[in-house]
């Protein structure tokens, strides 16, 4: 299915440049090269994760960093889905030798320390 970015002033909330909701990625602004990168990365995890339990792990993943880090910036850049997104999105050619389930190997891994 083709993947199409929809710019609008709704979603995603202020602060954030863009959500993807496979088969869409909302944004509030045009976007760069990287950001839709990222983007498309989050699509290919939500295709593997067969959408509905890309949404449910993140959002578990997420409450548990929360518990761990007390902070909603630094849980949400050490999710396993972010992580994998933030090291790979200047990496053009990324998702065309990425293996499945890549980001599994960020779960242990902490990326992202609030200064």
């Amino acid at each position: 299915m083709k993947i199409r970015i929809i710019q609008n002033n709704i979603i995603p909330f202020k602060n954030f440049k863009a959500i993807t909701l496979w088969p869409w990625i909302f944004c509030r602004k045009a976007l760069k090269d990287v950001d839709v990168n990222h983007e498309m990365i989050h699509v290919r995890q939500q295709e593997e994760m067969l959408i509905v339990l890309f949404f449910i792990w993140y959002v578990i993943e997420w409450v548990i960093r929360l518990a761990i880090y007390w902070n909603f910036d630094e849980a949400y850049r050490n999710i396993s889905f972010e992580q994998e997104a933030y090291d790979h999105e200047a990496e053009h050619y990324y998702l065309s030798v990425r293996k499945h389930f890549a980001w599994f190997r960020y779960l242990t891994k902490k990326s992202y320390e609030k200064n």
